[in-house]
C-alpha cells in the first residue's frame, strides 16, 4: 500500500477531514509515522474541527490504537475539536484502553529556572545537615544505653569492625603514606637546595605531616574505603528490609549497626593516623639519606628539635572527630537508600564525597582553632 492512502488530509466544510486507511498495525510503523508527522506538519487546524474517518482501517493493533491515540492528541494540542468516526466495532475496546493507560500522553519536562536549582541545592543541603546531627544524636543516645547496659554491647560485631577497619587498612594506610611522605621530602630538598636550606626540610615535613597531613591522607582513605563500605552494607540490608526486620523483633538497629562501626572509626583512625604519620616521616628519612646526602643522625636529631609533643597532639586529637564525621555520614547514607541499586549507588557516592569534604572541612576549621589559641 501507497504511504500516502494510509492518511488523507482533506478540506471540509468547517474544518478538516482525515481518511485512514489500510492496516494500522506494527508491521508499517515506518511508513504510518512518516505519514502522520507529514499530515501534522500540512494540517491547520487551529480552532478546526477534524473528523478523523476510520472506516477504510482494515487491520488494526495496539500500536496503531497508540498512534491514534497520538495524532488526536497533537491535533487536540493546537486546538482543534478532534472527532472519531468509522472505527470497526471489534476495534473499539482496544482505542478505549489506550485512551485509559495515556490519556493526557507524556507530559514534557517542566524546564527548571535558577531559582529552582538552587532552592532544590539548598533543601538538599538542609536535609543532609538534618540526617547528619538526627544520626550523631542517635548515636550518642545508643552509646549511653550501652554504657548503661554493658551486657548488650555488641562485642564480636565491635571486634570485626575493628579487623576489617584497623588491621586489614594497614597495607595500603602505610604504602600511601610512606609514598607520599617520600615525595614531599624529594620535592622540598629539590627546591630548598638552591638556597641551601636543606635540613629546613625536615622541619616542614615534620610539621605538615604531624599536624595536617598524616591526618588528613589516612581520613581520606579511610573514607573511601571504610565509608563506602558501610554505606553499601547499611543500603543492601535497607533494600532486603533487614533494618526493619530487627526492629520488628525488638532490636535497636542503631544499637546493633550504627553503635560499633561509628565508635570503631573513633577509636582506629588515631591509631591509623600515628602509624600513618611515621610511615610517611618514614619515607622522607630515606629520601633525606639517599637523595640528599644526610646521615640518618641528622635527619632525627632536626626532626627531634622541629616536631614538639603539641604537633602530635593537634593531629592525634583532630583523628576522633574526623572519624565520627566519617562513620555518621557514611552510617546515614546508608540508611537513605531506597529498593534499587542505582539508589544504593548513588548514596555510596554521595557518602565517600560528602565525607571526604566534611574531613578537608573539619580539618581546616580544627587548624583555625589550635592556631589561634596557640598550638
Amino acid at each position: 500500500m501507497n504511504v500516502s492512502e494510509y492518511l488523507v488530509l482533506s478540506e471540509a466544510e468547517g474544518g478538516l477531514e482525515l481518511h485512514a486507511a489500510g492496516g494500522w498495525t506494527s508491521g508499517n510503523a515506518g511508513a504510518l509515522e512518516k505519514k502522520i508527522d507529514q499530515v501534522l506538519a500540512q494540517a491547520s487546524a487551529k480552532g478546526r474541527k477534524v473528523q478523523i474517518d476510520l472506516s477504510g482501517v482494515v487491520e488494526f493493533d495496539t500500536f496503531g490504537a497508540w498512534l491514534l491515540q497520538r495524532l488526536r492528541r497533537d491535533l487536540a494540542a493546537t486546538g482543534a475539536d478532534v472527532e472519531l468516526s468509522g472505527l470497526a466495532e471489534r476495534n473499539q475496546p482496544l482505542l478505549a484502553e489506550m485512551e485509559e493507560v495515556d490519556p493526557q500522553g507524556v507530559a514534557k519536562p517542566r524546564r527548571r529556572d535558577t531559582m529552582d536549582v538552587i532552592a532544590e541545592g539548598l533543601t538538599g543541603i538542609a536535609h543532609d545537615i538534618w540526617s547528619f546531627v538526627t544520626l550523631f544524636g542517635a548515636f550518642i543516645a545508643g552509646l549511653l544505653r550501652l554504657i548503661a547496659r554493658p551486657r548488650d554491647f555488641r562485642f564480636t560485631s565491635t571486634v570485626f569492625q575493628f579487623d576489617r577497619v584497623g588491621f586489614q587498612a594497614l597495607p595500603i594506610v602505610i604504602l600511601v603514606t610512606f609514598i607520599i611522605g617520600a615525595i614531599l621530602a624529594q620535592q622540598g630538598f629539590f627546591h630548598f637546595r638552591n638556597f641551601g636550606a636543606d635540613l629546613y626540610v625536615i622541619n616542614m615535613v615534620g610539621f605538615l605531616v604531624m599536624r595536617e597531613l598524616g591526618v588528613l591522607l589516612v581520613a581520606i582513605m579511610v573514607a573511601g574505603r571504610s565509608g563506602s563500605s558501610y554505606t553499601a552494607e547499611l543500603g543492601s540490608m535497607k533494600m532486603q528490609e533487614e533494618i526493619d526486620a530487627l526492629r520488628t523483633m525488638g532490636f535497636d538497629p542503631i544499637e546493633i549497626l550504627i553503635v560499633p562501626r561509628v565508635l570503631v572509626l573513633i577509636l582506629v583512625l588515631p591509631v591509623l593516623t600515628f602509624i600513618g604519620s611515621m610511615s610517611a616521616l618514614l619515607g622522607a628519612g630515606i629520601v633525606a639519606v639517599f637523595y640528599a646526602d644526610l646521615s640518618p643522625q641528622l635527619f632525627i636529631s632536626q626532626l627531634n628539635e622541629a616536631i614538639t609533643v603539641t604537633h602530635f597532639e593537634v593531629g592525634m586529637i583532630k583523628a576522633p572527630f574526623i572519624g565520627a564525621v566519617i562513620g555518621v555520614i557514611a552510617c546515614a547514607e546508608g540508611l537513605r537508600v531506597r529498593g534499587s541499586a542505582t539508589s544504593l549507588g548513588t548514596h555510596t557516592t554521595r557518602a565517600v564525597v560528602k565525607s571526604i569534604f566534611m574531613v578537608i572541612v573539619f580539618d581546616g576549621l580544627f587548624a583555625m582553632f589550635f592556631t589561634a589559641i596557640g598550638m
